[in-house]
């Protein structure tokens, strides 16, 4: 395997993904991958924008979403979403002003202007604008691709300051996420959906102020996939614990937004209990499918939730691909990932024979969380 498969490199992931999506435009994508955080407020998507073909109709200026109601605001959620305007209409100009200057200037201009801004933005009351900011200021010192990555990221806040302002023109799915984007928080809506849960992956990440736990969920009924956030204070573990491998028999209730998996936790009606199930598979390009369909909904998306079936870990030059047993194709593993023991507890359990696979799909490549041998045997935890 170390010499077939066509190796993508993280910065033919994007492109590919719209390929993928357009080519896949009629395939059905299964409902959890489909409206798949984590989301969360502060997250970004670098480089994943899909434009039209020049030969195809613009499908958003031909046809009209029908008019929504908006729901009932309350005196205190105007002044707010008031002050989240004045923000956005700020960081617009900002945007503005740091191209018109040309993007050299923002590494000479130190942190001291992205952590200006930032405050500028959380006094708006717009945390979600705030941390994409504060990415912005880290892209500046990153290295010899910075002022690609830099002028990726400006583009998606653009794109972001501009979908609030003219939210009230947006589809009410559409609009959920990008209040959500922005930093505004939102309530679970149903309906409720009962399953029993699979429990796929586990893990904890933090900003040095507050620890955030991210659960992957797969329903065995519903074919959902569902994400559950928790949180703690720094150097302390949230309180929800769902170790990888067994299912949970409970009640999710959904978050509102396009393309959202995240759910929350309503009840629980028992403990965890041992399984034999495993979510289904797609292939590598099935999964760049599912990340350009995702982009749709979802401009700001960083990834996708994806099971690979039948992939092999074939290092490549420096770093490591997961390439179809069946197909020529190949998937990059994410440079973290690369430097965490999970991955070499995927080569161990391959040994050279193919493998399931579940992950988190972006555009900088796939983070594997969890594995299955090709015959029977529990999962492995690579998170």
């Amino acid at each position: 395997m170390s010499d077939r498969g066509v190796r993508r490199t993280v910065t033919q992931v994007p492109a590919q993904a719209c390929d993928a999506a357009s080519a896949g435009a009629g395939e059905v994508v299964p409902d959890g991958l489909a409206e798949p955080s984590s989301g969360t407020a502060g997250e970004s998507v670098p480089g994943g924008s899909c434009e039209p073909s020049p030969d195809e109709p613009d499908a958003a200026a031909s046809a009209s979403p029908p008019p929504v109601s908006p729901p009932p605001v309350s005196p205190g959620a105007q002044r707010r979403a008031e002050r989240v305007t004045a923000g956005a209409t700020e960081l617009e100009q900002r945007l503005a002003d740091l191209l018109r200057g040309g993007l050299i200037s923002a590494e000479q201009s130190g942190s001291a202007l992205w952590e200006e801004t930032a405050a500028r933005m959380v006094d708006a009351q717009a945390p979600g604008l705030a941390n994409r900011v504060r990415e912005l200021g880290a892209l500046a010192y990153a290295g010899a691709g910075a002022p690609v990555r830099l002028l990726e990221e400006c583009a998606l806040l653009h794109l972001l300051a501009r979908a609030w302002l003219r939210r009230d023109r947006l589809p009410e799915p559409l609009a959920a996420t990008v209040r959500s984007r922005v930093g505004l928080t939102a309530s679970p809506e149903g309906p409720a959906i009962r399953d029993d849960w699979l429990v796929l992956a586990q893990y904890d990440t933090s900003d040095g102020h507050l620890t955030t736990r991210r659960i992957w969920l797969h329903g065995t009924a519903s074919g959902r996939t569902a994400l559950l956030l928790s949180y703690g204070a720094a150097g302390r573990a949230p309180d929800l614990t769902l170790p990888a491998g067994p299912t949970v028999d409970a009640e999710l209730t959904p978050y509102p937004g396009a393309g959202q998996p995240r759910m929350a936790l309503t009840e629980r009606f028992g403990p965890p209990t041992p399984t034999t199930v495993r979510p289904p598979g797609t292939t590598t390009s099935g999964a760049l499918a599912r990340y350009g369909a995702a982009l749709r909904d979802d401009p700001w998306r960083e990834s996708v939730p994806v099971t690979l079936d039948r992939v092999v870990p074939v290092q490549d030059g420096d770093g490591w691909q997961l390439a179809d047993a069946d197909e020529d194709h190949a998937l990059p593993v994410g440079a973290a990932a690369r430097s965490r023991a999970g991955l070499w507890r995927l080569v161990a359990l391959s040994g050279g024979a193919p493998v399931r696979v579940f992950g988190e799909c972006g555009p900088r490549g796939f983070t594997p969380l969890a594995a299955w041998p090709q015959g029977p045997g529990e999962v492995v935890p690579l998170c």
